[in-house]
């Protein structure tokens, strides 16, 4: 099974993402993480990432592919992809990588929840960047970035929606009753 999560922040994709990994035996992959690997690693892609994330820098979707590439071409049951793709360049970058490797995407799942729930929750967490001015500001790239992947991956008939309100054992209920058909 190979998944992409998809949603505003808050929406409760770190959430459910454990979960899913756990049911499905398959790997999460957040590009946070693999950068923070990578770096650690001493690898070629790692160290140009290091030079960009010091300088104060957002690392080019080149570095973050490379690194999706070499991390994918090596799974063979699946993966759960967590914070990538955030915008349409990076969507269609990521197809034709897939693509080349024989490993179109089976499934994006989008959180579907609104936003005045997510400022709700983000505002309950009582991180220090969860703060209102921030927490706008995040859902307003959110929506100038990410939001047109809906309509992308609904497009390629690759969209399932599920409704990320509810309590969590209900929510990812729902979650599983859609991934176990790509089981």
């Amino acid at each position: 099974m190979r998944t992409v999560l998809l949603g505003a922040p808050g929406s409760g994709k770190g959430t459910q993402a454990e979960g899913i990994v756990a049911r499905y035996a398959i790997t999460h992959i957040s590009t946070g993480d693999l950068l923070r690997a990578e770096v650690a690693a001493g690898s070629e892609l790692g160290n140009r990432a290091k030079a960009i994330m010091e300088a104060g820098g957002l690392v080019s979707d080149d570095i973050v592919l490379g690194m999706m590439e070499a991390k994918l071409g090596g799974l063979e049951k699946g993966f759960l992809l967590d914070g990538f793709p955030r915008t349409l360049a990076q969507a269609e970058s990521l197809d034709n990588l897939l693509a080349r490797l024989g490993k179109p995407l089976d499934c994006v799942l989008f959180f579907d929840v609104d936003f005045d729930e997510i400022t709700r929750r983000l505002l309950s967490r009582g991180r220090a960047d969860d703060v209102e001015e921030v927490i706008r500001k995040r859902l307003a790239v959110y929506e100038e970035q990410t939001a047109p992947l809906i309509e992308y991956y609904a497009n390629k008939g690759v969209l399932q929606t599920v409704k990320g309100v509810g309590v969590i054992e209900e929510i990812s209920a729902k979650i599983f009753a859609v991934l176990d058909a790509y089981r």
